[in-house]
């Protein structure tokens, strides 16, 4: 994809190469050639992603389901994942120059959205396997955990094969940001949990009151 030109099948290729060997890819990423293709990318990932959300949101697991509104909030739950791609685009890219900066990488915007664009491959990975949290709290928190690890391990390449970071600087600050993940996980897991047991006692509670009210009548 090149020349403000996009190829399908090409961009099937590239973003099964990023996957399968990211070093070997960032190192021959473009990081200029204008912001028509990252858009694209981030597009079509988003509506990858929102197909995914949709479907489980009919099929009432996940996190996001249909609930009253039934399909008419799947569809809104589609829209909304090629909305918040194209704003995450350019918030991802903010994002990655701080850190590029950071690791004194190339801080050039139109780089970054190049690499930003890329990474949200895992966008579409992140919402298929969204079902997780719908079987199970922790088994949910647990695929959270090694897409976002994947994610930044894919971050790590790219800014040192195709921004130019220092690798032993952005090994650093990767294992921060595995901590915090981590760390906000563990936090996460445990609202949820308590959450769940509020709402079961509710449940529970509730079900009492119906079962007096009918014992009564």
């Amino acid at each position: 994809m090149s020349n403000g030109t996009f190829d399908l099948n090409e961009f099937i290729k590239e973003s099964t190469d990023v996957l399968k060997n990211p070093k070997s890819y960032f190192s021959t990423l473009k990081t200029t050639g204008g912001m028509s293709e990252p858009l694209i990318k981030a597009v079509i990932y988003g509506a990858i992603a929102g197909v995914f959300a949709f479907l489980w949101s009919l099929l009432k697991i996940g996190a996001v389901t249909g609930g009253l509104l039934g399909g008419a909030a799947g569809i809104m739950v589609f829209v909304g994942y090629i909305f918040t791609s194209v704003i995450g685009l350019f918030i991802g890219a903010v994002f990655v120059l701080i850190i590029s900066s950071i690791c004194k990488g190339n801080t050039d915007f139109e780089a970054n959205v190049r690499v930003t664009a890329t990474l949200m491959v895992v966008l579409p990975i992140s919402a298929a396997l969204g079902f997780a949290a719908g079987l199970n709290i922790y088994l949910g928190v647990a695929v959270g955990l090694l897409v976002n690890v994947f994610s930044l391990w894919l971050l790590y390449n790219a800014l040192v094969e195709t921004l130019k970071a220092k690798p032993e600087t952005s090994k650093i600050v990767l294992y921060i940001l595995i901590a915090i993940i981590v760390l906000f996980s563990l936090i996460g897991l445990g609202a949820k949990r308590k959450a769940n047991q509020f709402m079961n006692e509710f449940n529970k509670s509730d079900m009492k009151e119906l079962l007096k009210d009918m014992e009564n009548k």
